[in-house]
């Protein structure tokens, strides 16, 4: 597994080049304490294997900003990576110390090697559109949610989408998490479109992913039982647990019905977080993911070993090995 002995680690993301599985992923000083205090005292960590559980750590990614008057000065959290002409682009979410971290933006860094990384001068490049989203209203919700970026190419269209942990901006406060919807021709210009999954299930919808599975869409996303909305069993028959969860679609870009969530990996300790889902090296699907909290409730900050995934006839994903 990806233990850091000083720091904790916990959201990520993947990149493969040839044989080499890239990870990005959050981290803090164990040091500070206090492990809800990571989200404020965090960088974006590095490292490489070619099995998805030996890991050799690389040079740090990317960090706040020094500059007082930037964008991303307060921290920069979770995002995706994808390769276009020859440049590798990382999309992240970050905020303002001036805000005290409560309105969260995308922006962009690009690499050519996935070592060093240049931040784009028009950074951020998204930000949620009060046409459909939430904005930033302390009455209704303590953030304004517009992060956790998974960015990919629409391979027959040629445009680019981003799904966006975000919330509707009409509905129950406490029921209007839903996954956000972008389009680029080319990852720089951004259009702002209605969400692609159902909302008033959840506060928030964290750490999506969209892949294509044998003629289906996923989208995979974690949430904990405490943004659970009240009316939830309204939309939903699944227990409320907390961990890593998915819903399916016929169509590339959904829409997404909260009526066909399962459970991934989920349970009432929060022990599994941020899941991915992954190609292993010697095929067959992967799931990696953030091992957060032991049964007695401490938080643990690191990634687990990657467990086989199988997939029935039906097109549901079951865990093997999950404890």
């Amino acid at each position: 597994m990806l233990r850091l002995a000083d720091k904790w680690v916990w959201d990520f993301w993947l990149a493969l080049d040839g044989a080499d599985y890239h990870i990005f992923y959050l981290q803090a000083p164990r040091s500070i304490g206090d492990p809800e205090q990571r989200h404020w005292n965090v960088s974006v960590g590095h490292a490489v294997s070619q099995d998805l559980i030996d890991w050799e750590i690389l040079p740090d990614a990317l960090a706040p900003s020094l500059e007082s008057d930037r964008w991303d000065n307060f921290t920069t959290w979770t995002g995706s990576v994808i390769r276009y002409g020859g440049l590798w682009y990382l999309f992240y979410t970050a905020s303002k110390r001036e805000e005290q971290g409560r309105i969260q933006r995308i922006g962009l860094a690009t690499s050519r090697d996935l070592i060093l990384w240049e931040k784009h001068p028009a950074n951020p490049l998204l930000r949620a559109d009060p046409e459909w989203y939430e904005t930033y209203n302390p009455d209704v919700w303590h953030e304004q949610a517009w992060r956790d970026p998974w960015v990919f190419q629409d391979t027959e269209r040629g445009n680019f989408h981003a799904f966006i942990t975000a919330r509707s901006k009409d509905g129950p406060p406490d029921g209007r998490g839903a996954i956000a919807h972008a389009r680029s021709p080319d990852l720089v210009r951004w259009e702002v479109l209605p969400p692609v999954s159902e909302s008033g299930a959840y506060g928030h919808m964290e750490v999506p992913q969209r892949l294509e599975i044998e003629g289906r869409t996923y989208l995979l996303y974690s949430v904990t039982s405490q943004v659970c909305a009240q009316n939830r069993s309204k939309r939903t028959t699944q227990e409320a647990l907390s961990g890593i969860f998915y819903m399916a679609a016929s169509q590339t870009l959904g829409p997404f019905r909260i009526s066909t969530e399962r459970t991934l990996y989920a349970d009432a300790a929060c022990t599994a977080y941020a899941g991915k889902l992954v190609l292993g090296p010697g095929g067959g699907w992967r799931l990696l993911y953030t091992r957060m909290f032991s049964p007695g409730g401490e938080f643990i900050g690191e990634i687990g070993d990657p467990l086989p995934v199988t997939i029935d006839q039906q097109g549901f994903l079951s865990l093997e090995g999950a404890r």
